[in-house]
């Protein structure tokens, strides 16, 4: 985030984001990595003050966020073993993703079937348009990866276009149980925006307009709360109770999506339904979420939008969701103001 505001907004580019980012950098490539016996290894997901790994998580998202880290800072510093460093992680969560999973630590177990879960592809998408930004060569390197990324997650429409659901069968079909049924109505969110942000650049319509009926309003109308607002954090798609106990919560990063997905929706096709939802989205989130006395954002609510952990930072929630929205939105915003003076 400092890298990617010091690199493409005038007010951020000042010596001391820079030298945050590096300090991150420097900090990551010398202490995140657990040593591995092939290839770069796993990255904690928790480190000490001083750079002892605590924590290790079985999945790749520690290690696309430093995919993303690495990359945008080599864009600012010109440093292309950095450069090169991302592209080495990223292939080695392409082999994990695609080919073998053995090294994440989590053991294919008799019951345990075979899952597609929508996290993997959207994430993959988004490092791919990290990695591919302005580079033709790079972009040549993992197109066929960005197709296989969307087919993937458009597995997740199921219920005869009804329904999004999180995780299917690996040939996109519903799973059996409670873990077949859960919807995340802010990750499909998430996914819509990937997608539609891919689709425009492709200049593929239909995918345009599947990643707005499919990915942003299916998850809102599911999962937008009426009696009190917000967003739920997990549904079931039947009704039923989902099993997470925090199912019924308003979370912060949910709302920071929903807020990209319609103003990036509204600025394309410029449907005034998708402005209205861009506005209910962000009465409830500024409202709610933002500490207006000492700033930033609480990020846990309760069902009727009481802050229920009164922490700004913890173990999830970082220096990401909250100001790649603020940024988008501004970026988005700004467009749109650009094109009504003009």
């Amino acid at each position: 985030m400092y890298s990617r505001l010091y690199r493409t907004t005038e007010r951020f580019h000042r010596p001391e984001i820079l030298e945050a980012a590096k300090s991150g950098a420097a900090f990551l490539q010398k202490f995140a990595r657990v040593q591995a016996s092939s290839g770069p290894g796993k990255c904690a997901f928790c480190l000490t003050r001083d750079g002892r790994a605590v924590k290790v998580q079985r999945t790749i998202f520690s290690e696309c966020f430093y995919v993303m880290a690495m990359d945008e800072l080599s864009r600012v510093t010109q440093d292309k073993e950095m450069q090169a460093d991302a592209e080495g992680m990223m292939d080695q969560l392409i082999f994990w993703v695609q080919t073998d999973s053995s090294d994440l630590g989590r053991p294919q177990l008799p019951g345990d079937l075979p899952v597609n879960s929508m996290a993997v592809p959207m994430m993959l998408l988004c490092l791919v348009d990290q990695l591919t930004e302005g580079r033709t060569d790079v972009a040549k390197k993992y197109k066929d990866l960005s197709g296989w990324c969307v087919e993937r997650i458009l597995q997740h429409i199921q219920r005869e276009g009804k329904a999004i659901l999180e995780n299917v069968t690996l040939n996109g079909k519903e799973l059996p149980g409670c873990q077949g049924r859960l919807q995340n109505p802010g990750h499909a969110l998430e996914a819509g925006w990937f997608l539609l942000q891919y689709a425009l650049k492709e200049g593929d319509v239909q995918l345009q307009k599947t990643a707005v009926d499919k990915f942003m309003e299916i998850p809102f109308h599911t999962g937008w709360d009426e009696q009190h607002g917000g967003l739920f954090y997990f549904l079931d798609a039947d009704g039923h109770c989902p099993t997470q106990l925090e199912w019924n919560m308003k979370l912060w990063w949910p709302h920071c999506e929903a807020l990209i997905a319609y103003l990036m929706a509204y600025s394309h096709s410029r449907k005034p339904v998708l402005l209205e939802r861009f506005k209910l989205i962000y009465d409830y989130t500024f409202t709610h979420f933002s500490d207006e006395e000492h700033g930033e954002w609480f990020g846990y609510l309760s069902r009727q939008g009481e802050v229920v952990l009164d922490f700004k930072g913890g173990p999830f929630k970082g220096f990401f969701h909250v100001p790649r929205c603020l940024y988008m939105c501004e970026k988005l915003l700004d467009a749109l103001l650009e094109r009504q003076n003009s």
